[in-house]
């Protein structure tokens, strides 16, 4: 029988050793110039989506998308789903060439700002804020560039089982202004940060488990952190939903198409303000709570639909299912009332979201498990 050793159980010298191995390793991307790095990243990930390797997560994400994209073509959600495994891979090499281009000299080359006046005025409004993303763009650099502006963010993360490697990410993000959060522990820190002046900065897609709240995300329930809605609630704090987008030459017209590898060097993103939410919208409605948690997965969904292939669509974000299609029990009268309070839900988008409720009830008591695989 083989056990696996996980990497927190080595003994420290060999954890350096691997971490070192790990360092040296990330230094070979470098040798070539950024368009190259991106070029070959994007390959890599190409590559992997088709490999016997990616096929489990491929067929996860190809039926994502068909919930999401009901009526689109097998051939589209195929290209979607392998370029979210182009984005994966380009995302990992955008965060090592980060530290060489995006400096304060030279930031502005790479980065643009979508409404900037908006952006700004916002970012800068001494009460307290809270920016959520999703896993869509490069919320690393989003993060980098607040902290170029001076901008203090701070971001939770979950900590890398690697403690060196853990210790080189945590000093290596705040010497950029980049702040991390054990979120193991943040419900005690994040009022205060808050209540200091900093901003707090969320991925907030994530699969919130049998205990979250339930919103509509493309045409699903899905389940959602409460803590976030909460935060916000407490600080009664301004929300931006927004991303760091990425910028595909192939996305150009033909004369900014030539120039672009010449003007940023292949590396370049726009930031865009999908939404603000501040307090008298939310604290105004029947259920603050769960407007505010719908709203902003809400500008996420839209932030995705603009470039559906820059998505992590292989994540399980519909993979808890709520309380009464666990116990096989008709979609709630109460929940469709707090739907149909949505100021952006209608009959049929909520008649939409209880069709597919049903689907997935069907699915669970077919295979006799509670969660979606």
């Amino acid at each position: 029988m083989v056990v696996a050793l996980k990497i927190h159980h080595l003994p420290i010298p060999a954890q350096h050793a691997v971490y070192w191995a790990f360092r040296s390793a990330l230094t070979v991307p470098m040798l070539g110039s950024p368009s190259s790095v991106m070029r070959h990243a994007r390959a890599i990930g190409n590559r992997f989506a088709q490999s016997r390797l990616g096929r489990k997560h491929m067929d996860r994400s190809r039926r994502h998308l068909e919930v999401a994209y009901p009526d689109s073509s097998a051939e589209w959600r195929e290209r979607i789903a392998i370029g979210c495994y182009e984005h994966l891979a380009m995302l990992a090499g955008e965060v090592l060439l980060s530290p060489r281009l995006l400096t304060h000299d030279g930031w502005s080359r790479h980065i643009r700002f979508e409404d900037a006046g908006r952006a700004l005025q916002t970012m800068l409004d001494p009460a307290p804020l809270i920016l959520i993303t999703g896993h869509n763009g490069n919320w690393e650099v989003l993060g980098s560039t607040m902290g170029i502006l001076d901008i203090p963010l701070h971001a939770l993360y979950r900590p890398l089982d690697l403690k060196p490697l853990d210790r080189w990410v945590r000093e290596s993000r705040e010497s950029r202004g980049l702040g991390l959060i054990d979120k193991f522990g943040a419900v005690q820190r994040l009022p205060g940060l808050l209540a200091e002046g900093h901003r707090i900065g969320f991925v907030a897609d994530q699969n919130g488990g049998d205990r979250g709240l339930f919103v509509p995300f493309f045409g699903r329930m899905a389940s959602t952190y409460k803590s976030v809605g909460l935060l916000a609630m407490q600080a009664r704090a301004n929300i931006i939903v927004g991303q760091a987008r990425r910028v595909h030459p192939e996305d150009l017209p033909g004369a900014e198409r030539q120039s672009f590898y010449d003007d940023c060097d292949g590396f370049r993103f726009v930031i865009d303000i999908e939404d603000v939410i501040r307090p008298s919208e939310y604290f105004s409605q029947p259920d603050p709570l769960f407007y505010l948690s719908a709203r902003y997965r809400l500008g996420i969904e839209n932030m995705v639909r603009n470039r559906p292939e820059d998505y992590f669509w292989m994540h399980r974000s519909w993979r808890s299912r709520p309380k009464h299609e666990r116990a096989d029990k008709p979609f709630p009268d109460s929940m469709r009332r707090k739907l149909l309070e949505l100021p952006w839900m209608d009959e049929a988008a909520v008649e939409r979201l209880v069709d597919r409720s049903d689907q997935d009830r069907a699915t669970l008591k077919e295979l006799g498990v509670s969660k979606l695989p």
